[in-house]
């Protein structure tokens, strides 16, 4: 005669075993009040589990994403360069990403390593991507009377638009480090007095004070990339390379900065207050987003509209074989389909 149990394992073949896990695994799921997320409302009442590809599209940067995922700029001109670019193109195609390159710099004056940021063919024409330059080089192509490379630049690359990449603090603790002659301020408005390409201004890792954020906010920039303090610090990242000495002399001024969250407020407290001269109104929240949940939270927090880029995440598993990337971004994607249907920002 068959007992209850062996009808339940007819029905559900694994609930034996589920059952054997649930008691030997209780007491290591305890939790404490100190652990819990408390940035979100859990409603668990009001929906079914997600549908997969079910964030809905939305318009960033003139394009559609299907995703609020940016793959932030990495370092080029590599060997493993190729392989790296082609694979997040690759990625961003099939989830719905926008995508900036790392730097260009490379391709200014010569198409050596053309092919390792040529991705356009992969990534689609209808996504995001952007060229990326170092706020130096621009002052030495203005110097130079040379701005006409940067729309050449982007043309051959296919690119949307170009990324400027301010970052003095790390040209200053770098050894091969360029001086900066004027305020990157200057040199940007200067680019966009002529430019004909959407304009993204980011930094390497130490973020923008309220200031800076202003002074941006009203400039007709696409978007502000906030590569805030949290992620990898380019600063710190030179120190180390840098001479012992040096290194202990100004360890300290390579750990300042803000972070993303802080740059959300920020971000907030201007929107509210410059009015009618706001004139950038896209942010990309990156710098220590080491988990969905930080992005999902920072991008329903932030006023203007907004996306979420991360570049260790990606880089740690874009390096080999296609199928690692796209694992890690599908579970990014559903864990961000899953936060929006149960979580609700506070």
């Amino acid at each position: 005669m068959a007992t209850s149990m062996d009808k339940l394992e007819k029905t559900d073949p694994t609930a034996a075993s589920r059952k054997r896990d649930h008691i030997e695994l209780a007491l290591q799921s305890q939790v404490s009040g100190a652990e819990l997320d408390r940035r979100f409302f859990y409603e668990p009442m009001l929906a079914a589990h997600p549908q997969k590809n079910g964030w809905p599209a939305f318009p960033f940067l003139g394009k559609t994403l299907r995703a609020p995922l940016w793959v932030s700029s990495m370092t080029g001109g590599t060997e493993m360069a190729r392989t790296i670019n082609h694979n997040l193109a690759r990625a961003c195609r099939e989830f719905g990403m926008g995508m900036g390159l790392g730097s260009c710099r490379s391709l200014l004056f010569d198409d050596e390593n053309l092919q390792d940021f040529a991705v356009r063919p992969l990534i689609g024409d209808d996504l995001p991507l952007y060229a990326n330059l170092g706020i130096a080089q621009i002052e030495q192509l203005i110097e130079q009377g040379e701005l006409y490379r940067i729309p050449a630049l982007i043309d051959k690359l296919q690119a949307d638009g170009l990324i400027i990449h301010v970052n003095p603090m790390q040209e200053w603790l770098q050894p091969e480090g360029d001086v900066f002659l004027h305020p990157p301020l200057d040199t940007i408005r200067r680019v966009l007095d002529s430019a004909v390409y959407p304009v993204i201004v980011k930094e390497v890792g130490q973020g923008f004070g309220p200031e800076s954020l202003r002074h941006l906010l009203q400039l007709p920039l696409e978007a502000i990339d906030f590569a805030a303090n949290g992620g990898t610090n380019f600063a710190k990242l030179e120190l180390l390379r840098s001479e012992p000495a040096k290194r202990e002399l100004f360890e300290q001024l390579a750990l300042t900065g803000h972070s993303a969250a802080e740059m959300v407020d920020f971000t907030n407290r201007l929107v509210e207050g410059l009015g009618k001269s706001l004139q950038c109104r896209q942010i990309i929240i990156s710098g220590g987003i080491r988990h969905f949940l930080d992005g999902y939270y920072l991008i329903n927090k932030v006023q203007l509209p907004a996306v979420y880029g991360q570049a260790s995440g990606f880089l740690q598993h874009a390096r080999g074989d296609y199928e690692a990337l796209r694992d890690y971004v599908e579970s990014q994607v559903r864990g961000l389909e899953l936060a929006r249907t149960y979580l609700k920002v506070r």
